[in-house]
């Protein structure tokens, strides 16, 4: 029974969000409010402690916020100061190939915007960008959604691989250790999956929207994508395992945009027959947009001082994050000095301690506010970059706010259960590990399986890898712990089926419909993309089933 008891905040939000289209924003909260009453009812928790791990989730998500904030307020600052009009202007010429401009735009300029920004920005930017040079609106949203699935996990410079390792950390013996796994395991099987998930992407196209609607006009593209496949791969398992999270998605991904660009002028791989679209007038009316869609600024900015912000940012956080690994005093500085309750806590006897000058949010914000004087931005741009971003973070914040107190609550509702009377013998467990205990003797060891298709799920309700690892990130390590598996390999499946869940999200599919003015077509696109949705899935759910067949746990904790 307390095992259905602690369900019943998850049943709930997902019953709400897909059942009667509830936002997140408006669910998370009122499952909150269920698991502190069940906390405080059932588990006996003291209503200071449930209100003290309840504002110290609120304080955990404010610093995945201002990740977010800095992250969406640059590529704002970008859009309006001109300098996304530079940058797509890099793309006009590269080739009149279709079928490449799908794979330079929507998987590798679409990997580098995740990697910059994530929540939902890559779909809500390529896809315009992939109609600019000639595609239907309904195939460059469908191309934009299916291509932002491999960088997700490291998106907004690895916010969803942070917090996913974040929910855990006070678990782990070696929590540095079991980090880098976390990071490595969960890029290897999303490498392997890379060309599949390009190849699928191309093969839509020239199926679904092609002239001849040929399969084979796929084929002569294999190629090309094996050779993209390998630049980008190369670079992100080597960021993954080198580096860390945040810089695997923006740093794979823009070294092999300026790679591919260079080498596809030169006619390198590029097919000898160009493959197009028909011409619009022969379009099915369902391809077209049925609202107008509005027009980015234009301007004349040179293409290198457009992306001088990014230059900054990059050099700041390899820098810093190089330096710190290889243990230099100033970098490891940053990262230890913090701003917070302090140890005693000042929060109920809580502690919550951030180290605010290693956040990447605020080095985003720092460059931001050097990009409006550097790009001379009026007073009226720069209101409108604040006013956009705004906008766009309030329903992310509502729903991490509120998503991580739930979670709090869930990791220490027996807090109090040995000074207290009267207890049942379930509830002097978490709630978490009641849930665990439930799904690990439901499922057993076919529990690998259902992992990712958990992360599918937190991904598809709240229109994000970052919130769905929010969710299940803690239940699918505690389900490892207790049927013996490597707590790395389920958690990475965990956040590789949030990203993966990105091709299918309704906030991410709503997103790309409004950009492209496709409107109306939201079913239709969630049925296409739920093929190479279930087909990733199944990839990696083999990859990390091979690995454990040959005996490997990356970091036992």
């Amino acid at each position: 029974m307390y095992a259905l008891i602690a369900f019943i905040p998850i049943i709930l939000t997902v019953v709400l969000m897909t059942g009667f289209s509830w936002s997140a924003k408006s669910a998370l909260p009122l499952a909150w409010i269920i698991t502190f009453v069940s906390a405080i009812a059932l588990w006996k928790m003291t209503p200071g402690h449930a209100i003290g791990y309840t504002l110290t989730g609120f304080l955990s998500a404010f610093e995945v916020l201002v990740i977010i904030f800095g992250a969406i307020l640059i590529m704002n600052t970008l859009s309006r100061s001109g300098a996304m009009s530079a940058i797509n202007r890099m793309f006009t010429g590269i080739t009149p190939d279709a079928r490449l401009q799908a794979i330079i735009i929507g998987f590798i300029f679409g990997a580098f915007v995740e990697g910059a920004a994530g929540f939902g920005t890559p779909a809500a930017l390529c896809a315009p960008l992939l109609i600019s040079v000639g595609f239907p609106p309904l195939a460059a949203a469908i191309v934009a959604l299916q291509y932002n699935s491999i960088p997700v996990p490291f998106g907004a410079v690895g916010t969803p691989t942070n917090t996913a390792f974040t929910t855990v950390e006070s678990a782990l013996s070696n929590p540095d250790a079991w980090r880098t796994a976390l990071t490595q395991w969960s890029a290897i099987p999303l490498a392997i999956g890379a060309p599949i998930i390009m190849f699928f992407g191309v093969a839509v196209l020239c199926k679904t929207f092609g002239k001849e609607k040929k399969l084979s006009d796929a084929f002569a593209v294999i190629p090309f994508i094996i050779y993209v496949a390998v630049v980008f791969d190369v670079l992100y398992l080597a960021f993954a395992t080198f580096v860390g999270p945040e810089l695997t998605s923006l740093f794979s991904a823009v070294i092999t945009l300026f790679v591919v660009i260079l080498s596809t002028k030169k006619g390198f791989l590029v097919p000898k027959t160009v493959w197009t679209f028909d011409e619009k007038s022969k379009w099915d009316k369902s391809w077209l947009n049925v609202t107008d869609v509005p027009a980015p600024k234009t301007s004349d900015m040179s293409l290198v001082r457009a992306w001088i912000p990014y230059f900054i940012i990059a050099i700041i956080l390899v820098v810093t994050r190089v330096s710190q690994n290889q243990g230099v005093a100033w970098a490891d500085k940053l990262k230890t000095t913090t701003v917070g309750t302090g140890d005693g806590g000042l929060i109920l006897g809580l502690d919550w301690n951030w180290a605010i000058m290693w956040s990447p949010g605020v080095v985003f914000v720092i460059v931001a506010i050097i990009t409006f004087a550097l790009h001379g931005m009026k007073s009226s741009e720069i209101k409108g970059a604040l006013d956009d971003t705004v906008k766009q973070v309030t329903g992310a914040a509502i729903a991490l706010l509120f998503g991580v107190a739930m979670v709090n609550l869930f990791r220490f509702t027996n807090i109090d259960s040995e000074t207290m009377t009267g207890i049942a013998e379930a509830a002097k467990q978490p709630m978490l590990l009641v849930m665990a205990e439930a799904l690990a003797a439901l499922a057993g060891q076919a529990y690998i399986v259902i992992a990712p298709f958990i992360g599918v799920l937190g991904s598809f309700m709240s229109g994000s890898n970052t919130v769905s690892n929010t969710l299940f990130a803690s239940l699918q390590y505690e389900t490892a712990t207790i049927l013996s598996m490597p707590t790395v390999f389920i958690v990475a499946l965990q956040n590789m089926g949030g990203a993966i869940g990105n091709m299918v999200c309704v906030n991410n599919v709503v997103a790309a419909c409004a950009t492209t003015g496709t409107i109306g077509n939201e079913g239709k696109i969630i049925r296409i993309n739920a093929v190479p949705m279930v087909l990733l899935s199944l990839i990696v759910i083999l990859v990390i089933g091979a690995a454990m067949m040959m005996g490997l746990d990356p970091a036992a904790s």
